[in-house]
């Protein structure tokens, strides 16, 4: 007999790699923040900041809110501010905010920009693939936390 559930939902013992990509499709709306530790493909409307390795923003998707990566790539609509190593704004891009870069920034014929542009020293991303939780730190107390996440809301566990 073969072990449906390891083949449909993946081992638990295969770790994820950064390689993974997420996409939002045309018919998806989402409303909040998105993490991602490896790459996001917008082709539907994002309310909300993004924090992604990679960010692309195609020529049917649009984010209201500010995007965070290594690698951008604006094809469709962006009101927010952008901050990457490596930024491209494309012939069909527009951006409704400011822009920081930090390795390169390449705008194609026809892009449509209203902010500033600025370069930063900012040599390495801040993004790593344990962002998504932050550690409890150890205290030295009788409870036993098994390096749980820290609980931001702990009104909502009650």
């Amino acid at each position: 007999m073969v072990n449906l559930r390891n083949n449909m939902f993946g081992d638990k013992k295969k770790k994820l790699t950064d390689s993974e990509r997420s996409l939002i499709s045309e018919t998806v709306s989402i409303e909040g923040t998105i993490n991602s530790s490896g790459a996001i493909d917008v082709a539907g409307l994002v309310k909300g900041p993004v924090y992604s390795k990679e960010i692309i923003i195609r020529e049917t998707g649009s984010i209201t809110g500010s995007i965070e990566g290594d690698r951008v790539e604006i094809h469709g609509h962006l009101d927010g501010k952008v901050s990457g190593q490596d930024v491209v704004i494309g012939s069909t891009g527009t951006v409704k905010g400011d822009i920081e870069f930090g390795n390169n920034l390449k705008t194609e014929n026809g892009a449509d920009i209203d902010g500033y542009i600025k370069k930063t020293n900012k040599s390495k991303s801040t993004l790593t693939g344990d962002f998504l939780f932050k550690k409890k730190e150890k205290k030295e107390s009788s409870e036993s936390s098994e390096d749980r996440p820290e609980v931001v809301n702990k009104e909502a566990l009650a």
